[in-house]
């Protein structure tokens, strides 16, 4: 189906992320950069099976500073994370604001409204106005094409970057897409020194502030024309101003209502809304997370509702918002209990988290399969807050207890959570030891197992799987100074691994401990990737 659709006007069924990828296709992006995260990951994958070239980044921070390269030296780059990525990547975001670029960049930022993989619900519009970038939000695949291309399009006309922000719903619903011709006039890269633009002394950064100001307030006048918004005609009784996948919402609760549909929600076109609610009795803001649009409208005055404070929390559905707009109270849905998330029956991690309860372990945990160590039989994992999170946990607990409960004191991280955030982690640890040492354990499974199985620095494989340099997680440790690193494959049956813990944790030296064995889901594919490597090593 995909296939069809690189072909203008053939219409198909593409998800969001789907639509994405093919507008990166079609605007002639030159690279496409990120971090696998739900619901964002299939964006790059599907990016790459259309010929893209496409890369998986150690975390968001990196993507984005490889992206801002490529869009510095007149490419367009691609740049996708989930809404907490967004978190990792803010230190070049809000400064390249301030720098702007010569090739288009746009930065996907997949929000996850009522967490369904995430630690939390975060709104990324926020972001917007913090950085000073335009954001656009799409409420359906077609609009996630026309809007990825249109990004392009204003990141490169106002020299900035350009967020757009997909949500859980956008990226994983199919909706109908009819794509237009491929772009015949993207920009050849080449590099230009502009020494004020691109170095960020304060010098230059001041006047790159002010710049930045009057862009956006220049962008806000020119969104008056109707690429920013959409009006649908209704009657006069009941207004309602939304933006992204609540316009669909929206538009089914109340088939007759008036409604102005926010397209670009930074720098928000305020006046179009002032002029929307003149021409209606009761007007409503219908969003999901915070009341960001309710805040703006009524910052500049204009008289709106917002909608109860209840529908803050998850997504939204036609049934609440119908009930919302009719002011019946919020229904109390008696959630059916289903089956808890588990390990699978052969993963490894059985045998360290059985370990761990074992001996009573104080576990700081992190973001992972792994993290379903938590849940009964084993409930050995006592915090998880964000990538890499673990290490420097797990110091601050053994540097503050008392010694007989520091020396219990583990942290677990996976492999590519490691290569993630967890480096630093570690260098932390050689630079400001505990006095009791402390333990690191390393869940190897050679892959990206929560967001479906992707690459990552420590396999040796990039994006499309094909071979490439490999980041040894032990060799990393040792030539950080760590003299205690072991190597185990956790076997069940096998007290090899029990053994090994038991021996550093009486040390109370530093220690890592990489617990290395594939995924029983990506075995078989990794014996082949490597019979197809030794194939080709050997010609």
């Amino acid at each position: 189906m995909l296939q069809k659709a690189v072909h203008e006007g053939e219409r198909s069924l593409l998800s969001g992320n789907e639509a994405v990828a093919l507008a990166a296709c079609h605007a002639g992006v030159r690279l496409g950069t990120g971090y696998p995260g739900t619901p964002s990951t299939e964006i790059l994958e599907t990016f790459s099976r259309l010929g893209g070239d496409a890369r998986w980044s150690p975390n968001e921070k990196v993507a984005l500073e490889v992206g801002l390269g490529a869009a510095f030296g007149g490419g367009r780059a691609l740049v996708t994370m989930k809404h907490v990525g967004l978190n990792v990547a803010a230190d070049p975001l809000f400064t390249a604001a301030y720098t702007g670029v010569s090739g288009g960049l746009v930065i996907v930022s997949a929000d996850d409204p009522g967490m369904a993989s995430s630690q939390n619900e975060q709104d990324n519009r926020r972001y917007a106005v913090a950085a000073g970038v335009p954001m656009l939000e799409p409420a359906d695949s077609q609009e996630a094409y026309d809007f990825t291309r249109k990004a392009f399009e204003l990141s490169e006309f106002w020299r900035l970057p350009v967020i757009l922000r997909m949500t859980t719903r956008v990226c994983h619903s199919k909706t109908v897409v009819e794509p237009r011709a491929p772009a015949m006039n993207a920009p050849l890269p080449h590099f230009q020194r502009d020494l004020p633009a691109r170095v960020m002394i304060p010098a230059y950064a001041r006047p790159a502030h002010r710049r930045l100001r009057e862009k956006l307030a220049r962008l806000e006048g020119s969104a008056a024309e109707g690429w920013a918004w959409r009006v649908v005609e209704g009657e006069p009784e009941l207004g309602v101003i939304t933006s992204g996948v609540s316009f669909m919402y929206v538009r089914e609760a109340a088939p007759h209502a008036s409604v102005l549909k926010f397209n670009l929600v930074h720098p928000l076109p305020v006046e179009v809304a002032r002029r929307f609610r003149q021409k209606v009795q009761r007007c409503v803001v219908v969003e999901e997370g915070d009341p960001y649009l309710y805040e703006a409208l009524r910052a500049a005055g204009i008289d709106v509702e917002p909608r109860p404070e209840s529908h803050r929390f998850g997504e939204l559905d036609v049934a609440r918002v119908r009930r919302f707009l009719a002011g019946e109270p919020e229904a109390v849905v008696e959630r059916v209990a289903g089956k808890p998330p588990q390990l699978c029956e052969a993963c490894p991690y059985h045998v360290v988290y059985k370990a761990l309860q074992d001996r009573d372990c104080i576990v700081a945990g992190d973001i992972g399969c792994y993290t379903l160590g938590v849940l009964p039989p084993y409930q050995a994992m006592d915090t998880c807050v964000c990538m890499g999170a673990s290490i420097g946990v797990g110091l601050g607990l053994r540097h503050v207890l008392p010694p007989d409960q520091a020396r219990r004191v583990v942290s677990v991280i996976g492999d590519s959570t490691f290569i993630h955030s967890g480096i630093t982690g570690l260098v932390e640890m050689v630079y400001n030891p505990p006095p009791t040492g402390h333990v690191v354990i390393v869940l190897d499974n050679a892959t990206t197992a929560m967001t479906g199985h992707q690459e990552h620095p420590g396999t040796g494989r990039q994006l499309n799987h094909e071979p490439t340099n490999r980041v040894v997680i032990e060799e990393l440790a040792r030539a950080l100074g760590i003299r205690r690193v072991h190597v185990v494959e956790p076997r069940s049956g096998s007290d090899t691994f029990a053994r090994v813990l038991d021996a550093c944790l009486e040390a109370q030296e530093l220690t890592v401990i990489v617990a290395r064995r594939p995924c029983v889901l990506v075995a078989k594919r990794l014996r082949e990737l490597d019979k197809r490597a030794a194939a080709l090593n050997a010609r």
